[in-house]
């Protein structure tokens, strides 16, 4: 399969409107996926009876079936055409997470309502494999070579706006409406907003030949599997494995953190998060700038092995160094920084890796993305043990060196011309 132009090419205005558009997605998907860890910290673990461990599990139940259906999903994206399937992902999605609110009327104990959690968010996991690939494959098909770390920059931020809001927002319906009723409420505005993407973006976007051969799906399907031998999409995707372990350790844990560590109030802590959050959103668009600069100035190898290794490796440094410290505006500030850092590398992976994919770019940025998750949900489960043993503190300063490791891989990288 070879990708086809859209009807009409999309103006400059166009493109960008859609890459907004595409940000928002993200956001709201997001939003929908970090929901539950807002209420895991102050609902289901403080009032529910459902242990950190259990609650571990849960997280990681996302990150099994989203992993292991990465691939097909980069597949399908590849096959069938992001508008397609980013459409269905908003649809499913959604109606997934608005189900989770239904548990309390399904179950009245821990142990039934742990199941309803593994089943529901496996399936949320299930359903929202094809995100990234699918966003990625977008910012290709519309963007410029020039702008295409700016893009996948902008509509990544969008995923940590949708994380750092659903501190507060999430919370606030959780507040105003109970938690059932949030999760019912979250979700649906994820199904309206898949309306709105197959009404709004769909149309401007290349969709695959209707007619393709079985003879073109079986290249595709090996130039696919090919990738597999390229040593450099295996050492970009164990590198975002090892910036995915530290980032997806914040993303489940900081609000537990903040309160059971520094024993700050709810409001405080979700002040925290969002600000935290929000600095690795903006350190993602700005890191998607920097990288065109970068790479004009000193060639497209060495300016995208400059913003990863910077923002790896002085990252890892200021979360070690936040982790440190006691005081909560100190602590929240040195985090910040290291989000805001690590944020920067966000657009570089998923460019670097559609390069490499060329005509497969679906499945590439599917692979990267199934490697990084391998790493990053390792970290949900497998930091509550490390604090039993050896304190929080401690088990995240191993996240730290982890993600600084994952930064030194770079040196070996080499990005294909553009």
């Amino acid at each position: 399969m070879t990708n086809t132009p859209a009807t009409s090419s999309p103006s400059s205005f166009d493109r960008w409107r859609i890459v907004v558009l595409l940000m928002g997605y993200t956001a709201l998907a997001h939003f929908n996926r970090e929901g539950l860890a807002v209420a895991g910290s102050e609902v289901f673990i403080k009032k529910l009876g459902i242990s950190e461990v259990e609650m571990g599990w849960v997280y990681t139940s996302f990150g099994i079936v989203y992993t292991t259906l990465m691939l097909p999903g980069g597949w399908l994206v590849d096959r069938f055409g992001s508008a397609r399937v980013l459409t269905l992902l908003g649809l499913t999605m959604g109606m997934v997470v608005a189900l989770t609110g239904t548990l309390t009327w399904l179950s009245n104990t821990p142990g039934s309502l742990l199941i309803g959690l593994l089943l529901l968010r496996g399936l949320t996991g299930a359903c929202s494999a094809p995100l990234h690939p699918g966003a990625a494959h977008v910012a290709s098909d519309l963007m410029p070579d020039r702008h295409r770390a700016t893009a996948n920059g902008m509509r990544t931020a969008g995923a940590l706006i949708g994380i750092a809001f659903s501190y507060p927002i999430f919370g606030w319906l959780m507040d105003t409406l109970g938690w059932p009723w949030a999760f019912v409420a979250s979700g649906s505005a994820l199904i309206a907003f898949g309306v709105l993407w197959k009404s709004v973006a769909s149309p401007s976007l290349p969709a695959p030949q209707p007619s393709a051969s079985a003879a073109t799906a079986e290249d595709d399907s090996h130039a696919a599997w090919l990738l597999l031998r390229d040593h450099n999409l295996w050492l970009l995707s164990l590198s975002y494995a090892a910036y995915s372990y530290l980032q997806y350790l914040f993303f489940y844990w900081l609000d537990y953190y903040f309160k059971s560590e520094l024993h700050v109030s709810d409001a405080d802590s979700r002040r925290a998060s969002f600000y935290i959050f929000l600095a690795m959103g903006a350190g993602m668009s700005i890191g998607g700038l920097s990288t065109g600069v970068m790479c004009k100035r000193f060639g497209t190898n060495h300016g995208r092995r400059c913003i990863v290794m910077t923002g790896l490796i002085l990252g890892a440094l200021f979360a070690r160094l936040g982790v440190q410290m006691e005081d909560y505006l100190s602590v929240s500030l040195c985090l910040a920084i290291s989000m805001g850092l690590l944020g920067m590398c966000e657009g570089v992976f998923w460019t670097t890796a559609t390069d490499i994919g060329g005509k497969a770019r679906g499945f590439s940025g599917a692979f990267l993305n199934t490697v990084g998750t391998i790493g990053g949900f390792i970290a949900p489960v497998l930091t509550p043990f490390l604090a039993q043993s050896m304190g929080w503190p401690n088990a995240i300063s191993v996240a730290c060196v982890i993600a600084g490791l994952g930064g030194l891989i770079w040196f070996w990288i080499k990005s294909p011309p553009t």
